[in-house]
């Protein structure tokens, strides 16, 4: 039985997808079909930085919690083209997707660069949603763990406890993002627990055993019951899934306990 404290959490991230009119149909879809689950599920969408205006307006007096995909560690300054974590809480985020896998492979973030957004977002006020994961041939060589504990600990250690207590781990296995390939339960459970292990030793027991730490990586309403149903997997960052009103929503009712 999971702690009552690790209440679940269910993120849509919708990536670059959604015009104005189309997140907000999206969101109003949200609003209808989860709102009922959001007293037992947190739930939370990632809407494209132009749409987070209109969605907030959507979610606005909801349970619904409104979620960035990004974002830079300074507050303001010559920075063109970034968005700060004051902005974003303006925005009303409550949440941020830091070291997304498609943002550290495509665009270069590194650990220190995920660090510092995960700081950044904290000394605002917001959760970060810190993501962490492994590649195809990193697998393959054996070496998934250790890279994955390494993204983790870049993050948590130094952390004091009340910083330490908004943070939500995303295990994200890349070879299982939008490729239809998933981890299996005892896949997920395993790096979960390890990643649970290894905050109780930076952190201490009691914070890791609060810590949420959600699976992502071609989640679907026919796995995500399965993948929930383990000790360590407190919800899901789902990408795809997340576009599709029906596809999110049975998702979020598999998280129901």
């Amino acid at each position: 039985m999971k702690p009552e404290l690790r209440r679940p959490l269910i993120a849509g991230n919708w990536k670059l997808h959604k015009t104005l009119a189309e997140s907000r149909a999206l969101a109003a879809g949200v609003v209808e079909r989860c709102s009922r689950s959001a007293s037992e599920v947190d739930v939370a969408v990632a809407p494209v930085f132009t749409a987070l205006a209109s969605v907030r307006e959507v979610l606005a007096d909801t349970a619904i919690a409104l979620c960035a995909q990004n974002v830079y560690w300074e507050s303001r300054g010559a920075f063109t083209g970034e968005v700060s974590p004051p902005l974003l809480a303006d925005a009303g985020c409550s949440h941020v997707i830091v070291g997304h896998s498609e943002r550290r492979t495509l665009l270069g973030e590194t650990d220190v660069d995920v660090r510092r957004k995960a700081l950044a977002v904290l000394a605002a006020g917001l959760v970060p949603i810190v993501c962490v994961g492994e590649s195809l041939a990193q697998r393959e060589a054996g070496e998934s763990e250790a890279h994955v504990l390494q993204q983790t600990s870049a993050v948590i250690d130094g952390l004091d406890p009340a910083a330490m207590a908004r943070v939500v781990i995303a295990y994200e296995p890349i070879w299982a993002i939008g490729t239809g390939r998933t981890a299996s339960p005892s896949d997920a459970q395993a790096m979960h627990a390890r990643i649970r292990a290894l905050v109780a030793e930076r952190q201490g027991a009691r914070l890791a055993e609060a810590t949420r730490i959600l699976y992502g990586g071609s989640v679907k309403a026919d796995n995500a019951r399965t993948l929930m149903a383990e000790p360590d997997v407190d919800g899901a960052l789902v990408g795809g899934a997340s576009l599709e009103t029906d596809s999110f929503a049975a998702i979020v009712a598999a998280a129901l306990r």
